[in-house]
Order: C-alpha cells, then structure tokens, then sequence
C-alpha cells in the first residue's frame, strides 16, 4: 500500500471528518479511498461506454399497466446475456419494485435499462454501474487450462 499525505484548511478537514463521523467510516483513509474510487468510476462512465460492467437496475411500476409485466419478463428474456437475476417485491395493491442485477458490455447494459425504464407504467428507474476487468478462470490462476468445472468460469473485478 502507498502512502500520501494531503494538506486541508480546518474547515474542510472538520466537514470531512464530520462526513466520515456520519457515514461510520472508522478513519480517514477508509473515507478518501472510497471518495477516490467513485470519482475515478465516474470519470471512467464519463470517458465512454467502453468495457465491461455489472450493474443493479431498479424500478418501480404499476403491475395494472396493461401487459407490463409481461413486456418486462420478455424484454428480460430478450437479454438473458445481461440479466443475472432480479428480485420483485409488492410494495401496495398497485404498484411493485423490481431490482435486477446485469453484467456484460457497458453500452449494452445501458440500452437494455434504458428500454426497460422507458416502458409504459415504470417508474422511478435509476441504473448503478460499476466498471469491471473480465478474466477467465485460466487467466486469474495462471492457467493454461479452463475452469475444472464449467469452462466458462468468468471473473468480474471491480477497478480501483
């Protein structure tokens, strides 16, 4: 591990201690690496779609909306290569929440949730994406050989 030191007026290093005090942070480098991740994240999505990614797409919507669920199950279906799971819950007599999980091509998970938020009678959609380094099983353990078991034993490692 490296180590920096930065320089902060009081003010700032009382608002930043107060935020790490908030936000149960056990000391300042915990709070800057987490700080420097995001902003490095955010400029990596700024820079462009390029790459791999796992996300959580959440939404909520009006299952009396006349075919939603279907269209949503099928668009789901559609893009069965980005979709890992989703988890539904009844929030009231109208209206649900799902929240699904997605992995693959950056500019794929991004239309796919775009068309799922852009359906009749969703609500609310909001897209969370990681950007990620994609190995092979072989490549993570220095291996000329695939995964004993499943030879399509893919790795997803956060950057940063």
């Amino acid at each position: 591990m490296e180590r920096i030191t930065i320089s902060l007026d009081e003010q700032l290093a009382e608002a930043f201690d107060a935020l790490i005090a908030e936000r149960g942070y056990r000391n300042r480098s915990e709070a800057m690496r987490d700080l420097l991740r995001r902003e490095l994240e955010t400029e990596r999505q700024r820079k462009g779609d390029e790459g791999q990614c796992i996300a959580t797409l959440s939404y909520l919507y009006n299952h009396h909306e006349r075919d939603l669920a279907e269209r949503l199950t099928g668009l789901q279906h559609d893009h069965h290569d980005l979709t890992v799971s989703t988890m539904h819950a009844h929030l009231d007599h109208d209206h649900c929440i799902e929240v699904a999980i997605l992995r693959g091509p950056t500019a794929g998970v991004r239309r796919f949730a775009e068309s799922i938020v852009a359906e009749s009678g969703v609500r609310h959609g909001s897209l969370n994406l990681v950007t990620v380094d994609v190995s092979t099983w072989a490549d993570a353990h220095g291996h000329g050989h695939a995964h004993p078991h499943d030879a399509r034993h893919v790795h997803y490692r956060p950057r940063g």
